[in-house]
């Protein structure tokens, strides 16, 4: 989330953005891998979910890309590894918009077609089907500001997909303390939470985003092109 020019210095600051968001991806990675192994037929490590039986193509589907965009996209705010055309930024980023795409479009399947478990309401149904379809708008945003060459939108979009498609790590925080005072299966506090997390992702980027502007404008110039890449 820090854009850095050819020729600039890498503070060892920096790797704190990827490392903080690995981390706070590596619960759902964990929590999928472990469903993955269940579901290929390995040892039953958390409860056996029977929503999922009649579901496997979107359900690994949903994990697996899920895996590549948390952890490839965030190897992709490293600036030391954005340099020159066939830096890692870019070879990582032709896999990270069709990957962001499963998981929006296979995460909008499961939601409205699976059977809702306990605790999952229709209020929770529309946050989830609302920010599923912002995150698949976000990427098509993109995919336009690309072809324009528009490279600062083009960013700011993948930023806000991005912020979206990580928001399980968020949620699994947010979800504690509802769960603590009403249970797990309390359909509105449920519902709060996994969209306050949604918001506070988003609200995230648009601080990075706005944060990122400022310093292109400052090093280029307020008359200069913007044309680079900014995430």
């Amino acid at each position: 989330m820090i854009t850095t020019l050819t020729g600039s210095r890498t503070h060892p600051g920096l790797w704190l953005v990827p490392t903080g968001l690995v981390l706070l991806s590596m619960i759902p990675v964990v929590i999928g891998g472990l469903r993955l192994t269940e579901l290929g037929g390995g040892p039953e490590i958390i409860p056996a979910n029977p929503r999922f039986a009649g579901s496997l193509v979107p359900v690994i589907s949903h994990i697996i890309s899920a895996t590549i965009f948390s952890m490839v996209g965030a190897s992709r705010f490293l600036p030391a590894l954005r340099r020159g055309k066939r830096s890692w930024h870019s070879i990582a980023g032709r896999s990270l918009i069709p990957a962001g795409m499963v998981v929006a479009l296979s995460g909008l399947w499961l939601a409205a077609f699976l059977p809702h478990p306990a605790g999952d309401g229709t209020l929770l149904l529309v946050i989830r089907l609302t920010f599923g379809s912002y995150m698949v708008l976000s990427l098509l945003l993109a995919i336009l500001a690309l072809a324009r060459r528009s490279f600062v939108a083009h960013g700011a979009w993948m930023t806000r997909a991005y912020a979206l498609g990580v928001a399980a790590g968020t949620q699994a925080i947010t979800l504690i303390p509802g769960s603590i005072v009403f249970g797990d299966t309390h359909e509105l506090s449920r519902a709060v939470a996994i969209g306050v997390a949604w918001f506070i992702n988003l609200a995230v980027a648009e601080l990075v985003i706005y944060r990122r502007r400022l310093r292109l404008a400052e090093r280029l110039g307020a008359n200069h092109p913007a044309n680079h890449h900014v995430w």
